[in-house]
């Protein structure tokens, strides 16, 4: 019998721990700037998700929404504004960026401490130097650590296939699987190894934005599978996985939407409440 991992419920857990921190401030709260360039619809959704979400828990927002035809110098006079505001702690740019915009420029614009991403040359710099992550994760490689220490997974020998098409993203989440004694295996989506590598997995992760692309057949019979994949279809929302037809042979799985979604949120207002402990110390 699948077990389906409740990510609105384990994102509870993270936000009531983050309360609890900020408690701990004495009335001082976290300031977090959030950049939104254009008005692709999924973007607007999630960056009103970050604000609504962080202000239930007692984070400051503010939110900087530029056209999709803005002036790319103008983004960067924006980001050194804020890398130089003391009131702000975390820095988010809302990606995907329109086409045309310099996303890893953008992203090295951003003052490394102020980094809530933790996509920073500086921050990748660091967890490839080390096995010690602590506080330089970006929040979706820690929702998946959160998930398999949930279902009690033990990564050590742990086959693992992660099927994306982002070489940073794949290169960086293997060396924290690693980091932990898992066997990585990084397959695109048209990787003609990709089915043969998917169902010799233990943990399959998934995260390219094709829906109902891994199938029942795909998957090792009891695997745990995180689907990191979303895309939007009229009002509906997917995952990379065909849910209704591995249901039953995986042994878990997170649902789109209601998994790792809102998991990523708590994460990165986690990481906020971090970089603000580290700027105040």
């Amino acid at each position: 019998m699948t077990k389906i991992i409740d990510g609105q419920k384990l994102a509870e857990k993270i936000k009531d721990k983050i309360v609890k921190e900020i408690v701990k401030l004495k009335g001082k709260r976290p300031n977090l700037a959030i950049i939104l360039i254009g008005q692709r619809e999924d973007s607007c959704l999630y960056v009103d998700l970050k604000e609504k979400e962080a202000k239930k828990i007692g984070i400051d927002t503010h939110i900087y929404k530029c056209r999709s035809d803005v002036d790319e110098s103008e983004i960067f006079e924006m980001i050194d504004y804020l890398n130089n505001d003391k009131i702000i702690d975390a820095i988010l740019v809302q990606l995907p960026l329109p086409a045309g915009f310099d996303t890893d420029g953008i992203i090295r614009a951003i003052d490394k401490n102020k980094d809530v991403d933790r996509f920073h040359p500086h921050s990748l710099e660091t967890l490839f130097k080390t096995c010690d992550h602590s506080n330089v994760l970006p929040p979706v490689f820690e929702v998946i650590l959160e998930i398999l220490k949930d279902i009690e997974c033990n990564l050590k020998g742990k086959k693992i296939c992660l099927v994306c098409n982002s070489d940073i993203f794949g290169k960086s989440l293997a060396k924290v699987l690693t980091c932990r004694q898992a066997e990585v295996d990084i397959v695109g989506f048209n990787d003609r190894r990709s089915a043969n590598k998917t169902k010799q997995a233990d943990i399959l992760i998934t995260a390219v934005g094709q829906p109902k692309f891994i199938k029942k057949e795909m998957i090792k019979k009891d695997a745990v599978i995180i689907d990191i994949g979303i895309t939007k279809q009229g009002k509906k929302v997917l995952g990379d996985v065909d849910f209704e037809d591995v249901k039953g042979k995986a042994g878990f799985i997170t649902p789109v939407p209601g998994g790792v979604g809102p998991m990523t949120i708590a994460m990165l207002l986690k990481n906020t409440v971090e970089l603000y402990k580290q700027r105040h110390k």
